[in-house]
């Protein structure tokens, strides 16, 4: 039979293999992890849909694979041509970095207990996982153990191809990193939102004194209840009714039907720094939540997101995205458009600098908002209208707990 690549659901049309866990000869049994795929920021492993024997491999690791395309073929013990399938078993989206396999192969590291994405680094560092002694649990090897013994070993095999081209005498002066897994999908992504919306970035000053108060008056409550409060969850609870009185920025372009959908429930994607990349976890229904909710919400997702478990449920859906780069530093920067939304807020460094207020100078907490918008959705006076409205929701008390409880 012909095992073909699964229809994934949420509209996802290709998958990158990222690793093929058979090879050509092996028996396997149904139900059985053949092949793990990352599909839209998310691994899944495949089950196989059959009991048989890999007769033949079509895709190598590293390969983007359509759905509907025959990623291998199935022996199954019959005669005659191999009947198509072309859906297997569910896949079901798993942790590639949390789960323990042994993989069974002639290498030096088959039986070296590791998760796939500890395997995949070691490739990438050229650190062979057989001369590697574990300091996990059961022995098992870590990235940690992997990094430690890349620094070690001098150059990478990455590194090594280099090496070619450069003199044979001190380091090598370029190294040369395949763009793959989920770095290639972010440039991927990025690009696509550049090349296919007319991006405008407005920015905005806020005065977070009152919300640095407020937050600290929270605090205790919020460590009762087992969560950690930032200031994350406030902002967006101001941004919902900004995002009810201006529709269009919680909105999606649809060009082929030459119609822009407004979106009345608000779900927000909040962009997360991982050891992998960027992944943007959603946040769902944010205006039925208060802030405690929203800040566990955003502390589970984004413990998840670092440990790559998030399922295609929880990276899809949102209507509106917040990247927040504040603890990180720097003054404001222009966000790319998470696309298919068509607006992005930027969260930066609060610092206490010089204000006038009633013609005298204070030292006062303050913020940039930098908002990123698709200019063919809306206009630059209709964006500094909603962040203004922003604006005055986080400057003012009275209308901030309104919102937040």
């Amino acid at each position: 039979m012909e095992f073909k690549l699964p229809d994934l659901g949420e509209g996802i049309t290709e998958g990158e293999i990222l690793k093929l866990m058979t090879k050509e000869g092996d028996q396997i049994k149904e139900d059985q992890p053949i092949v793990e795929v990352m599909t839209d920021k998310v691994n899944v492993q495949i089950p196989s849909p059959r009991t048989g024997k890999v007769a033949k491999i079509l895709v190598k690791e590293g390969d983007v694979a359509k759905v509907g395309q025959t990623i291998m073929v199935i022996d199954e013990g019959g005669s005659g041509p191999p009947a198509p399938v072309s859906t297997p078993t569910s896949p079901q989206p798993v942790t590639a970095s949390a789960q323990v396999v042994q993989v069974q192969s002639p290498a030096p590291s088959a039986g070296v207990l590791a998760t796939p994405a500890t395997r995949r680094l070691a490739r990438e560092l050229g650190v062979d996982m057989g001369k590697i002694r574990g300091t996990g649990p059961q022995g098992r090897v870590t990235d940690e153990d992997v990094k430690r013994s890349a620094s070690g070993s001098g150059t990478s095999a990455v590194a090594a191809q280099a090496v070619q081209t450069q003199p044979s005498r001190g380091a090598p002066k370029e190294e040369v990193v395949p763009l793959r897994g989920l770095r290639r999908t972010i440039a991927e992504r990025m690009a696509k939102s550049l090349r296919t919306t007319a991006q405008v970035t407005h920015v905005d000053e806020a005065d977070m004194t009152e919300l640095v108060l407020l937050r600290e008056a929270f605090k205790g409550s919020a460590e009762k209840r087992g969560v950690r409060l930032t200031y994350l969850p406030f902002i967006i609870k101001a941004l919902v009714p900004a995002l009810k009185e201006f529709p269009y920025v919680n909105s999606t372009l649809d060009e082929q039907a030459g119609n822009i959908i407004l979106k009345r429930y608000y779900n927000m994607g909040i962009a997360t720094d991982t050891d992998q990349g960027l992944v943007v976890p959603v946040v769902k229904d944010v205006d039925r939540k208060d802030i405690f909710e929203i800040a566990g919400e955003i502390e589970k997702l984004s413990q998840k997101a670092r440990s790559a478990q998030l399922t295609l449920d929880e990276v899809h859906g949102s209507t509106f995205t917040i990247t927040n780069v504040g603890a990180i530093g720097g003054l404001f920067a222009t966000p790319i458009i998470n696309v298919p939304e068509v607006a992005i807020l930027g969260l930066h460094k609060i610092a206490k600098r010089p204000v006038v207020r009633d013609g005298k100078i204070e030292v006062r907490d303050t913020t940039y908002l930098s908002l990123s918008f698709d200019h063919r959705v809306f206009d630059g006076a209709y964006a500094a209208r909603f962040t203004s409205r922003v604006v005055e929701t986080i400057q003012d008390t009275k209308k901030l707990l309104s919102e937040v409880l």
